[in-house]
């Protein structure tokens, strides 16, 4: 299976919705709030040249945010991208 990095914020629906899609899935991600660490925030966004969270990231591979990862879901290659298939 593969390496899954969630970067999120603790009150953000997008996140929120991600994870579900995640957990649904029976994926192990590993979760990085990013809410108190503004410092971290800041090198995340810059490395993956993204400015929202959720930042979602499969075996290094950035995939984007929720949008991304629901159009994943839309055309059915999410599943090729964890490894599920």
């Amino acid at each position: 299976m593969s390496k899954v990095q969630l970067y999120t914020t603790t009150f953000c629906p997008f996140c929120l919705a991600a994870k579900a899609i995640l957990d649904q899935k029976g994926v192990n991600y590993d979760e990085i709030d990013l809410s108190s660490e503004p410092d971290i925030k800041s090198k995340i966004m810059e490395e993956y040249k993204w400015s929202t969270v959720p930042i979602i990231v499969i075996d290094d591979e950035l995939i984007g945010g929720y949008r991304e990862l629901k159009a994943l879901v839309r055309t059915n290659k999410l599943d090729e991208k964890l490894g599920l298939t």
